[in-house]
């Protein structure tokens, strides 16, 4: 069986520009996708945290150090500058290799510069993490 899981994730972070005219995607500062282990073209979910929305896309990298956090194409009309999200990206792991896999949280200040990140190990002492 496989499951789904959480493999990455940026927590609370700020975004500096919404472009409707463009073909589709997130545009991430490099720094933080290298961070939360996001390849470019890799499928995210970005959730906001000031409407609940959550939109599926790909990532596209930033120049490193920016900060920016941009939603491009349709998600510019439910993203705004300044609103926070939450970016995840996720994959498909068969019981063993879920059972191997060390989450990594990513988490940035109001200029998306990274301030702290977590590795979260699912299995501590021969038990499941809560």
């Amino acid at each position: 069986m496989q499951r789904q899981m959480c493999k990455g994730k940026i927590h609370r972070a700020t975004v500096t520009q919404a472009e409707l005219d463009y073909v589709g995607s997130i545009t991430i500062d490099a720094l933080l996708m290298k961070a939360a282990d996001i390849l470019p073209y890799e499928i995210v979910q970005v959730t906001s945290l000031r409407n609940a929305t959550r939109w599926k896309t790909y990532a596209l990298p930033a120049d490193e150090g920016t900060g920016r956090i941009c939603l491009n194409g349709p998600p510019a009309h439910l993203f705004a500058p300044g609103d926070l999200v939450i970016i995840l990206s996720m994959g498909m792991y068969e019981d063993e290799d879920a059972k191997k896999l060390v989450p990594r949280v990513v988490f940035v200040d109001g200029q998306n510069r990274i301030t702290k990140v977590e590795e979260h190990h699912l299995i501590t002492n021969g038990e499941m993490s809560p």
